[in-house]
């Protein structure tokens, strides 16, 4: 599927862009998604590190772990036990962070405010394999997770305003078990970064009438920060990435949710988020840490036509054994990144091509 030209002006803004020079010193780069900015420091790689450095990540030995929560027909720590599924399999958190009957009381003590929130929370096991992860499972399993994001929002979106589809991967990144897994969060009202995009994309599409992300994905066709392009999805480091290897994956044509999503779009899905996820796992030859989710247009009942569907992805390492930290000059005046968003997808389209894992097979 061709994609849509982008306007002049991106265009020009474009070439200035990959200009070399513009690219070697220190300089800021905006998003127009939240309308912020992240300070480039493309050489700060080069310096000499005597931090922490944490021991690579090692993938799960077994397929099934008797002592696992999220394994097959094993009971979990609130007692209820698992059926014995052999796809993938859904259930409420036991300990989740938003409840159905919560009251949405608000409360005001002059500057205090709180306001009550009812939602729900739910688990997703991509597998009954303790070891395979996303990155390991063939196209047709990964599809199956697909439709299963798509059918599992809109049921929630039927009854609350926002639904958060993500995946936490890793220790490093707070993964509370190594059975492979993502989340489904459903909230009643609009969060701050969601806010932020949604504030973003209305005025773009109020001044041009087209979708901000929709150009970006046109005007980044073919460039130095894709990492995996297909007819029907683009994914790339963004111009204003913040985390080193971070990623954007954008659907090429006009999409709102998941469920809008037609089957050679979900099979195109399916096949870029295992390319884009063997590389990261490639690229320092361990299993990847990130925070993946899903940003859908609320289910709030307004029109949301400047809204494009989008996931982010978000890996904390800079070096095999080094994270970046957001801490200092991150934490109180702007984000800052240490590698070029160029760098980081020449060095994700170079590692050789993705095979599953040889513990996945």
């Amino acid at each position: 599927m061709p994609m849509d030209e982008p306007p002049a002006t991106a265009r020009a803004s474009a070439a200035v862009a990959d200009s070399s020079e513009f690219l070697t010193d220190p300089h800021r780069r905006h998003n127009p998604l939240i309308d912020e900015w992240v300070l480039v420091s493309p050489d700060r790689t080069n310096r000499p590190w005597q931090g922490l450095e944490a021991a690579p990540a090692v993938p799960p030995g077994v397929a099934f772990d008797p002592t696992c929560y999220l394994c097959p027909g094993n009971t979990r720590a609130n007692g209820a036990v698992n059926p014995g599924y052999d796809r993938t399999f859904v259930f409420t958190n036991d300990f989740a962070a938003l409840q159905p009957d919560s009251s949405s009381a608000v409360v005001t003590d002059g500057l205090l405010r709180a306001v009550g929130e009812p939602g729900t929370c739910r688990v997703v096991c991509y597998s009954p394999r303790h070891d395979l992860t996303m990155a390991g499972l063939e196209p047709a399993d990964v599809r199956r997770i697909v439709d299963l994001w798509a059918d599992e929002t809109t049921e929630l979106g039927a009854r609350f305003g926002w639904v958060q589809v993500f995946e936490n991967r890793g220790e490093a990144m707070g993964a509370s078990n190594p059975h492979p897994h993502g989340q489904i969060w459903a909230a009643s009202e609009l969060p701050g970064e969601a806010t932020r995009e949604d504030d973003g994309q209305r005025r773009y599409h109020a001044a041009t009438d087209r979708r901000l992300l929709l150009d970006y994905a046109a005007q980044e066709h073919g460039g130095s920060r894709v990492v995996v392009e297909n007819a029907d999805w683009l994914v790339v480091v963004p111009f204003w990435a913040i985390w080193p290897f971070e990623t954007l994956i954008i659907p090429r044509r006009s999409a709102d949710r998941l469920a809008d999503l037609d089957p050679p779009a979900r099979d195109g899905l399916s096949e870029a988020l295992i390319d884009l996820l063997r590389r990261y796992d490639r690229l320092f030859g361990q299993p990847f840490p990130y925070s993946m989710g899903w940003h859908q247009a609320p289910f709030d009942g307004q029109r949301r036509d400047h809204w494009q569907l989008h996931a982010h992805v978000y890996p904390p390492l800079l070096r095999a054994t080094v994270r970046k930290f957001m801490v200092g000059y991150e934490l109180l005046s702007e984000s800052q990144r240490d590698i070029s968003p160029e760098e980081a997808a020449e060095r994700l389209r170079d590692v050789s091509p993705p095979e599953p894992p040889p513990q996945d097979r």
